[in-house]
Parts: structure tokens; C-alpha cells; sequence
């Protein structure tokens, strides 16, 4: 069986890496691994010779109000979770190594952050897309894993990997969910139990907006207001957003006529959750 090596340093990676048989994938994450982190690196393992997965809780993607020490971390458990799924090296970068005392350079993505989640959440996008250029710079692999969950950020890294050349696979997987339907996600261990049982309105919601466009409607304010209704009959769920959006550009839509993305973000608690669905 394939024996997981850890590195940290920089040079540590790059020593490693350099002896990888190719194709490399690389698995960004923040840790805290569930089945949807764990979907990307057993297709990866499919898919090229090497997996590489990053673990690093990014701060410069965090708001002011959120907690980032109360993120949620396991390393240990992470690691062996990586180890029965087949990776091949785990890179796990302090704080200080990805942005040192100096460090002054960011990547900026305009027009596509903008909407939904670059709305609510002012600079996010700015950390994503700065953390994964650095990651992408470091590791050198052909393919790189995303989940579907975090849709804006897939469109965002697809649009920033086109407009700087990179020459890198940007691969989605499909989300993930629990048996009842509830997107899997770190954040979800967050939740109380009630709060937990009234998260199911997100994947309701999109459900039943997803089953009304497939009898035909293409009226995208009539699937807004079939999300927004379903999620308002819950009283600790407080909704943020949803949207009916172009799948490539993510602007809103008035009549779908090409793949479309429908998607939310809602609180439960104090718990932000988002969910999306694939209009094809």
C-alpha cells in the first residue's frame, strides 16, 4: 500500500515533488476531510500518477467576524484519512510560510466575484484566489480538484487559471451529501440538532426548484421564489441569498436558455451554510 509522506516546508515540497511520477494532481483543502474532500482524491488517484493534497485554513479568505480559530481541525485524522484513500503527499504550510512578514502580492479576479458569495462576503474571493495561485505555484500539477458545493469559487478559479495561462485541469466533482440530502461540509459539525434537522430546507428547496424547471418552467424568478418560500416555512433558517445564474458568467438569468446554476446561501444559527444544483 502507498505510504503517505507529510512534508511542510517549502523546500521539503519541492525535494518531494521533484521525484513525483507524473501527472500530478493536487487536492487543495482546509482540512476537517469528509467523504466530499475524499471523493476528489480517490478520482485524482483515477486519474494522474501522484496526489498531492494541501491542507491549509487560509486566513486572508476568512471575514473579520468569523471565527478562524474555532475552525474546525484534525490533522491526525485527516492524514490517515488521505493515507486509506490513496494519496501519494500531504502539504500542510504554516501561516508564516504561505504569507511571510513581507509578503505584498495579491490576485485580483474582477468581474466574476462580484455577485453572490463575493457580495456578501467583501475580500474573500481576493484570499481564495491569492492562496490557490500560491498552491498551484508551488506544486506544478497538470489537474487540480474542486468540489461543486463551493460553485462561485470553481467559476472564479476556472475564470483566473484561463486569464493567466495556467496550465492547469481545473477538475469539479459533483457535491457530495448526506444520506438525507444536506451537502456535507466542515462547517455542518457546527450545527445543534435542531439546527441540523432544519438545514434540510436548502436541499429541499433546490429540489423542488430543480424538479419545476425539469416540467418545463424557464422563468427564473419563478425558481427564486420557489427556493425562497420553501426555506422561509423554517423558522431557525435566515436566508441570505438565492440565485438562478448563468453557469459560466454567474450573472443572474430572466429566462434560462443555457446551463444555469441555482444556488443559496442560509444561516442556521450562527452557521452559514450554501448549496447549489446544476441546471443543464
Amino acid at each position: 500500500m502507498n505510504v503517505l509522506q507529510k512534508v511542510t516546508t517549502l523546500n521539503e515540497l519541492w525535494d518531494a515533488r521533484s521525484i513525483l511520477p507524473e501527472p500530478v494532481g493536487l487536492v487543495p483543502t482546509m482540512g476537517f476531510l469528509h467523504e466530499g474532500h475524499l471523493s476528489l482524491v480517490k478520482r485524482a488517484c483515477e486519474e494522474v500518477a501522484s496526489v498531492v493534497v494541501s491542507i491549509f485554513i487560509n486566513p486572508t479568505q476568512f471575514a473579520p467576524t468569523d471565527d478562524l480559530e474555532a475552525y474546525p481541525r484534525n490533522l491526525e485524522r485527516d492524514a490517515a484519512l488521505l493515507q486509506e484513500s490513496g494519496a501519494t503527499l500531504l502539504w500542510t504550510p504554516t501561516p508564516e510560510i504561505i504569507y511571510p512578514p513581507d509578503f505584498q502580492t495579491w490576485v485580483d479576479v474582477e468581474e466574476i466575484t462580484k455577485p453572490l458569495e463575493g457580495a456578501k462576503r467583501p475580500g474573500h474571493f481576493r484570499g481564495v484566489t491569492t492562496v490557490v495561485t500560491k498552491l498551484f505555484n508551488a506544486v506544478q500539477p497538470q489537474k487540480a480538484y474542486f468540489g461543486q458545493k463551493d460553485a462561485h469559487q470553481v467559476a472564479v478559479i476556472c475564470q483566473m487559471v484561463r486569464d493567466l495561462n495556467m496550465p492547469i485541469e481545473i477538475v469539479t466533482n459533483p457535491i457530495i451529501r448526506e444520506r438525507d440530502g444536506l451537502a456535507m461540509s466542515s462547517r455542518n459539525t457546527y450545527l445543534n440538532p435542531e439546527e441540523r434537522r432544519a438545514a434540510l430546507v436548502l436541499s429541499k428547496s433546490l429540489a423542488a426548484a430543480q424538479s419545476t424547471y425539469e416540467k418545463g418552467e424557464r422563468d427564473a424568478t419563478t425558481l427564486r421564489r420557489i427556493m425562497e418560500k420553501i426555506i422561509n416555512t423554517e423558522p431557525l433558517a435566515r436566508l441570505e441569498y438565492v440565485s438562478c445564474a448563468d453557469y459560466d458568467t454567474l450573472e443572474e438569468m430572466s429566462i434560462i436558455s443555457k446551463k444555469a446554476l441555482i444556488s443559496m446561501a442560509v444561516y442556521l444559527g450562527k452557521t452559514r451554510l450554501i448549496d447549489n444544483v446544476v441546471l443543464e
